[in-house]
């Protein structure tokens, strides 16, 4: 018959782990809140110190060592008048179990910092527009609250972004439409863009007159690349009305496509903030048509299956981000 009550036939945390590794492992180290009592006397100097910072009773404290010592089979401390002393077993002991159980705090320590936002990074994904047009505000406010958390953001278009997303290389990514539906992916939109044809003088003549579609496939025009939100989005408006660009410059960035327009190189294709301070001091104007471009979202999206981190879910308050699924189209 075993005795309930014998701290050894009571066992460790892991007497309840099945298997031959959890059985060896309580035989030949014992109950791991021992070593805790152990690390405890030591920091203290005394049962009493040690009792004293455990909240438990001296004979409780007293028996624990003792049980350690039996299941090690060797004697840890030299108690006397004034407290105790660690034997040279004792001391080898000791130089693993303070790194290890002062290792435990430590980590219990990060995590804590983690919560409280006091340590952490955020990895965002987002493009030039999404960032300059939407994110950049949030991040500045949000750094000004908390500016211990480091912020990444990897510069990528969206498909890229959403591929980074899915592989769980970002905790979030601000995206422009239009994107393929994913189950994976909780999809939030957040604002609304408009993309519109810029000019300089050299194509004067269009200005103020109401342009069929047609007309784009005769410009020299310059656009973003193929691998872009932007672009596709162009692409297949256009096709549906018969129209097939080839354009002149292909660019990565927007601010790039207003900078050629303002040298006369062609006429350029972006979302309307981009080139609006040009457009307001006359320098570039808008073409019009006759049929209406399509507005176009941006979006936040998240993983539906990897939760977010406590900094990550501060951010996404701050931009007023709700965690239910809304697809953006």
């Amino acid at each position: 018959m075993t005795d309930p009550t014998d701290p050894k036939e009571r066992g460790s945390p892991f007497t309840a782990v099945e298997g031959l590794r959890g059985k060896e492992m309580n035989e030949n180290i014992g109950n791991l809140e021992y070593y805790k009592v152990f690390y405890c006397v030591v920091k203290a100097g005394s049962i009493t110190g040690a009792a004293s910072q455990l909240a438990i009773s001296q004979p409780a404290v007293s028996q624990s060592i003792r049980q350690l010592e039996e299941i090690l089979e060797t004697k840890l401390f030299i108690r006397g008048s004034g407290g105790v002393k660690l034997t040279d077993e004792g001391e080898i002991l000791f130089s693993y179990v303070g790194k290890g159980y002062e290792q435990m705090l430590l980590g219990v320590d990060k995590i804590r910092q983690l919560r409280n936002l006091t340590l952490g990074e955020i990895r965002i994904g987002a493009s030039d527009m999404t960032l300059q047009y939407y994110l950049l505000p949030y991040l500045e406010r949000f750094h000004e609250q908390y500016p211990e958390i480091k912020v990444k953001v990897t510069n990528a278009p969206t498909p890229e972004t959403l591929n980074l997303l899915t592989e769980g290389a970002i905790d979030f990514g601000v995206v422009s439409t239009p994107f393929a539906v994913d189950s994976r992916i909780h999809s939030v939109t957040v604002r609304q863009v408009e993309d519109i044809f810029v000019a300089g003088r050299r194509f004067i003549s269009y200005k103020n007159r109401t342009l069929d579609l047609q007309e784009l496939e005769k410009l020299p025009l310059v656009c973003l690349e193929k691998n872009t939100s932007t672009r596709s989005c162009m692409d297949a408006f256009l096709l549906q009305n018969g129209v097939v660009i080839k354009p002149e410059f292909e660019l990565a960035t927007s601010d790039m496509i207003v900078q050629f327009a303002e040298r006369n190189l062609g006429v350029g294709c972006v979302v309307r903030e981009f080139a609006q301070p040009l457009l307001d001091k006359g320098v570039l104007f808008e073409l019009r048509f006759n049929q209406m471009i399509p507005r176009r979202s941006f979006c936040v999206v998240s993983s539906v299956k990897v939760p977010q981190s406590a900094a990550a879910k501060k951010l996404m308050e701050i931009m007023e981000i709700e965690n239910d699924s809304e697809y953006c189209v």
